[in-house]
């Protein structure tokens, strides 16, 4: 048995007055959909005259297909209208003829999903030659649409961004067989709808043939899907990548390594540049940080040619009203890369296109500091933006307090397990519930079924759905107390999620109980300021508040809040868990001004350290509410 932690659970009190709970286990991928799109984009034909039995319409489709792969076609305008609405996070390319072009596009033009629209005339010109010009407008336009789609998170609004070290890490830090890997990948993209198999079968042969910048620039899928899975944190693709974001990383690093030792390397700063399309949404948020920090949570692509660049922001902004151009100018220390590990290479020799934009391509999860944003000096239509950048080392202070704290709370586990706990902490339970259920159908050993079912148990905690928890939480600790001794952390762990499914199951004696267990051990094993004993006196607490024993529950949360402000950083989410929990007591009590105070403290560390959308924020507001009515 390794000296893996399970995630700690804390628990937080419901709102004060009665709150509906959502259940979300339908938005769990179990079982997961055979087929789905698995890149940024989707082109859809509309044209009422279209016949699938023509020689003509399949001569277009075989040229459309090349460039994207997942096309769907209508012949009545509202049925595709109607489809387009439903569509949230991919980009669409739409075909559509002039007859009805005229009648539906005005009323879809400006919304943000639509990327382009093409329009044909069919009395003008043969399909072949029509779908010959669409495609090479399509190819041009689609590069656009996946340059302008790259994650990217910013300090202080984007919690992804506090976990952008600890992804990074996790990403790298897993070993898969690679053979098994790519068939697994080809396998995969095979049930999908949008990946042709002319180039699954590539991918599968020829892998090994390539350089991995090569698969990573070539116009095939392999960009495009990494790309969705970084910025949605889809589990599925992510997990069929991870051999290839590691093999190129570790390609970068060696011909980074390979070019420290030459006599070329780069000694004194320079400047490389990017240009993008970009939502008005992350302009604004972009705003809002200037002077702080950006990750760009993927591979970054640059150019030495400032021209190129400006070329591709102008496109970026040209097509779609809520999208705007951005050139961002990077300063580049060679000290600080060398430093920090942050490699990067010219890949106009290994890259697909051989030496046509002076490409740099950085390894995955580069940060970078906000210096400046203007507003380009020969822009005429307000859309085009220069956004200068600074990049930041390993070392910077902004990243190393919180990261070091976030990767303790995480570092009883690696790999895979070690992305479920992120996503925990994100609050995507549904994503973390498809993750541990493909991980524990792998899993080879009673220490991994132990880890993967107590995540689990944690992850159908989040979700409400406590019988399953329970069930897994009690599987779990059946393997550790064969395996571990007696006042093992992990054991006390195990004690304490399981009094956090009984507490939310009413049964608060068992609650109690379970708490108290956890408690006695920790006391045992662990330092007298560890944040595990905090959990523990704030979930006993939590289980006083419930029996109606409210001078015990403050005494118990105060006490719980007195480690956490030792042992943990300032602005971290137990902190609101804590102001929150003690703010139902007071309101117990009838304290209510007390209360306020404590749910207004709650709220303020929750708008920094939460996903917007995070359920804990209903308790923030309806418990304020409540309060306000006094």
């Amino acid at each position: 048995m390794s000296k893996q932690k399970p995630a700690t659970t804390v628990t937080s009190g419901a709102a004060a007055m009665p709150t509906t709970t959502m259940n979300n286990s339908a938005a769990a991928v179990l079982p997961r959909p055979m087929r789905r799109v698995l890149q940024n984009f989707l082109l859809v034909w509309l044209d009422a005259n279209l016949d699938e039995s023509k020689k003509d319409f399949k001569k277009s489709l075989r040229h459309l297909r090349r460039v994207v792969a997942s096309i769907t076609t209508f012949t009545d305008a509202q049925e595709c209208v109607n489809f387009l609405s439903e569509i949230k996070r991919e980009k669409v390319f739409m075909i559509v003829s002039g007859s009805l072009g005229q009648h539906v596009i005005p009323d879809i033009e400006a919304w943000p999903q639509l990327e382009s629209v093409y329009v044909f005339c069919r009395d003008q010109v043969a399909h072949e030659q029509w779908a010959s010009k669409i495609s090479k407008a399509l190819q041009i336009d689609r590069e656009n649409c996946d340059r302008a789609m790259i994650s990217i998170s910013f300090n202080g609004i984007d919690p992804l961004f506090m976990y952008t070290q600890l992804l990074k890490e996790t990403l790298l830090d897993i070993e898969d067989d690679d053979a098994k890997s790519i068939k697994e990948l080809a396998e995969y993209c095979r049930l999908q709808d949008d990946i042709d198999e002319s180039k699954i079968r590539k991918i599968e042969k020829e892998y090994r043939d390539h350089t991995p910048i090569w698969w990573y620039t070539a116009p095939y899928f392999i960009y495009s899907m990494l790309n969705r899975g970084l910025r949605l944190m889809d589990v599925d693709i992510i997990i069929k990548m991870g051999f290839f974001i590691r093999h190129l990383h570790q390609y970068i690093e060696k011909l980074y390594n390979e070019q420290q030792q030459s006599s070329a390397k780069a000694t004194a700063p320079f400047t490389v540049f990017r240009g993008q399309g970009f939502s008005v949404e992350n302009f604004d948020k972009m705003k809002q940080t200037k002077g702080g920090l950006m990750s760009f949570n993927n591979f970054l692509s640059t150019s030495e040619n400032r021209q190129v660049s400006v070329k591709f922001a102008r496109e970026g902004a040209s097509k779609n009203p809520s999208m705007i151009g951005i050139l961002f100018i990077m300063t580049i220390d060679p000290a600080i890369c060398f430093k920090s590990s942050i490699p990067y290479v010219d890949v106009s020799k290994d890259g697909y296109f051989k030496g046509n934009e002076a490409e740099i391509l950085f390894t995955t999860h580069t940060i970078f500091r906000i210096v400046q944003i203007k507003q380009m000096e020969d822009d005429h239509t307000h859309t085009l933006w220069e956004v200068k950048l600074t990049l930041v080392g390993n070392d910077n202070h902004e990243l190393n307090a919180l990261t070091a704290h976030l990767r303790q709370e995480i570092n009883w586990t690696t790999g895979w397990s070690r992305l479920g706990g992120i996503l925990i902490q994100l609050g995507e339970p549904a994503k973390a519930e498809q993750l541990y259920q493909i991980l524990l159908e792998k899993a080879s050993s009673d220490e991994d079924r132990a880890e993967y079912s107590h995540q689990l148990g944690q992850v159908y905690d989040d979700m409400g759905e406590y019988s399953k928890a329970l069930s897994s939480y009690e599987q779990s600790l059946e393997i550790w107390k064969v395996a571990l001794p007696p006042n093992h952390p992990d054991l006390a762990t195990s004690y304490n999620n399981i009094g956090s499914v009984y507490d939310s199951m009413g049964e608060y004696s068992k609650a109690l109980s379970s708490y108290e267990q956890s408690l006695e051990i920790r006391k045992i094993a662990l330092p007298p300021n560890h944040p595990d004993l905090a959990t523990s006196y704030n979930n006993i607490g939590l289980v006083y508040n419930n029996m109606g024993e409210y001078s015990k529950a403050l005494s118990s949360y105060e006490r719980s809040l007195e480690i956490w402000k030792i042992a943990l950083p300032p602005n971290h989410p137990h902190f609101a868990q804590s102001y929150n929990n003690i703010g139902l007591v007071y309101d117990n009590m009838g304290e209510y001004s007390k209360a306020l105070s404590s749910y207004e403290q709650s709220l303020e560390i929750r708008k920094i350290a939460l996903p917007p959308n995070h359920p804990d924020f209903a308790h923030s507001y309806v418990n304020i509410g409540y309060d306000l009515n006094y």
